[in-house]
């Protein structure tokens, strides 16, 4: 008897619980992203949040239908009271009425979940198009109206990731170039890969878009309030999946087309100083530096990198090889490998620094110099080699 109360018991406690969360689950306090879903700050996002918590509830209040009717027959039909089990085997409305319910319960689900469907999937009268390409391990967005194009690369310092410095707030979720957009507009994305399958997801955006190559996804964001919002790859799209993170700046227009424009003049400046000689301090400080950003993820920060799929650098025979067949590696990649084209992923500035940052690091120095080849590259060369 001791035993059947402490049952009872145990199994009150139990249906409180869930008669308490759903009480609690419609606060605000639940739509904390630690514990439910992000509200989002996109009206696509928040018909999702509305459908999930419309689908939360009709389950809690399954959960204390089904507890009820469980606890009701524990108490009222227990052995202590002489209670005994009837005999029967079917029943048709018994049969009828627990097969319609849940029917019933799912299509008053599938109709909002449909509706939400065709928004996501509803790309019309978008103001800017922006192409996102997923690269092991980084984004390229092109905006198509406006003549932009740039790599989002990984910008958490090396010291940290080798637990060589303490880990900043947004560890392996901050960027060299985030993505801007202007609030209050709908922004269509034009989402692709150029090797694996990655997936862009932004949990505030409500959107998570598979990144397929050769085939073109579309997808779409409308933000409402401006702030930097951050996401990472949704698919395990290799050994560096981790650092793969997303960043998008949303601004107002105005501070959109000022971006524009300035995006323009750096590129123009961009362009006039890779022209110009650079000292061989120059090189290497920029070349350290966008080596840590852009190399160091496959061959690592001591060039030893992680034989077969990503060659050491040190005492490697490209290296120290002829500086032409160094440059066709670097700006045209290898078919058939890991090792991406580089020649419009970065700069002439910058492929020219970290090529000598290379040649010049872990011993590589004193072989070039043994065997008089080049240890230095400049922007022009690498123009050139274009």
């Amino acid at each position: 008897m001791q035993f059947i109360i402490q049952k009872i018991q145990r199994t009150l406690f139990y249906f409180s619980l869930c008669a308490l969360s759903l009480i609690l689950f419609g606060s605000s306090a639940f739509a904390t992203p630690g514990i439910n879903m992000p509200y989002g700050v996109s009206p696509l996002s928040h018909e999702i949040y509305n459908l999930h918590m419309a689908g939360f509830y009709v389950c809690c209040g399954i959960g204390v239908v089904v507890f009820g009717v469980l606890i009701y027959s524990l108490i009222k039909f227990r052995k202590s009271t002489g209670a005994k089990a009837a005999h029967f085997h079917e029943h048709m409305w018994v049969e009828v009425i627990w097969t319609t319910i849940p029917f019933l319960i799912l299509v008053a689900l599938a109709v909002p979940a449909t509706i939400v469907l065709q928004h996501i999937h509803n790309t019309e009268k978008s103001a800017l198009t922006i192409k996102v390409t997923g690269y092991q391990w980084k984004w390229k967005y092109d905006y198509l109206d406006q003549g932009i194009s740039f790599f989002s690369v990984l910008a958490t310092p090396q010291d940290q990731i080798n637990n060589n410095a303490p880990k900043d707030e947004w560890y392996l979720l901050e960027v060299d170039h985030p993505l801007v957009v202007p609030i209050n507009t709908k922004v269509k994305l034009l989402v692709t890969s150029d090797d694996v399958i990655h997936a862009w997801w932004v949990p505030e955006f409500g959107i998570k878009q598979d990144a397929i190559p050769g085939y073109v996804n579309e997808n779409w964001i409308y933000i409402t309030q401006p702030g930097t919002y951050r996401g990472q790859c949704g698919e395990l799209c290799g050994a560096n999946h981790a650092f793969m993170p997303i960043v998008v700046q949303a601004v107002s227009q105005k501070e959109f087309n000022n971006w524009v424009q300035a995006n323009h003049a750096g590129h123009a400046l961009s362009q006039a100083q890779s022209a110009q000689p650079m000292t061989e301090q120059e090189l290497l400080a920029l070349g350290k530096t966008q080596y840590e950003k852009t190399c160091a993820m496959c061959h690592q920060a001591t060039g030893l990198g992680l034989p077969p799929t990503f060659p050491a650098l040190k005492n490697s025979a490209i290296v120290t090889g002829p500086l032409d067949k160094n440059l066709t590696v670097v700006l045209k990649g290898v078919p058939g490998t890991a090792m991406q084209a580089f020649d419009e992923q970065l700069d002439n500035t910058a492929l020219a620094a970290v090529i000598t940052y290379i040649r010049q690091s872990w011993g590589n120095k004193e072989i070039n110099l043994t065997k008089k080849k080049p240890v230095m590259v400049q922007p022009a060369e690498i123009e050139k080699a274009k």
